[in-house]
């Protein structure tokens, strides 16, 4: 675990996440059957507004660790929503891989050329994104500490 964390410090971790979320947001509207973006589906919003939930979370953990704060309760809701936005996370995975392996499907079609480097790609970073999400709470549990809200008032020492 030491190498990993050398390697994926927080800022590379924080930084990939958000490069991540980019790309994904942007996969969101394309489609890999057609090559083309669907810029007017209703239902490509839905990530690119989960989403906002981890861009929040991951400025978050940027700014106590970079501030040296404790976690305050407003972090602990908006990682809670992480948790359960993790569960769309999963279901992209699922989706990802059933579009892959869908192509044998549609033999009789036309299917450009894009489709399974595309495809592949989207379910490489949707599978990346868990990964890093959970290790993102690691980090925030190592550097900024764990959610203990009993002796929270205690703790505070405003002359630091």
């Amino acid at each position: 675990m030491n190498v990993i964390t050398k390697i994926f410090n927080w800022k590379v971790t924080l930084l990939s996440s958000a490069i991540i979320l980019i790309l994904l947001v942007v996969l969101d509207f394309y489609g890999v059957y057609t090559n083309s973006f669907y810029i007017l589906k209703p239902d490509n919003y839905i990530f690119p507004l989960l989403s906002t939930v981890h861009f929040v979370y991951l400025y978050v953990v940027w700014f106590k660790i970079r501030e040296y704060e404790l976690p305050d309760p407003k972090m602990r809701n908006i990682e809670f929503t992480l948790y359960a936005i993790l569960l769309v996370y999963f279901y992209k995975i699922y989706d990802s891989y059933q579009i892959l392996i869908s192509v044998s499907d549609y033999d009789e079609h036309v299917i450009p050329v894009t489709f399974q480097p595309m495809a592949i790609l989207t379910l490489v970073l949707y599978g990346l994104l868990p990964l890093l999400t959970f290790y993102t709470f690691w980090l925030r549990r190592k550097y900024i500490g764990a959610y203990n809200f009993e002796n929270y008032n205690d703790n505070l020492n405003i002359w630091q």
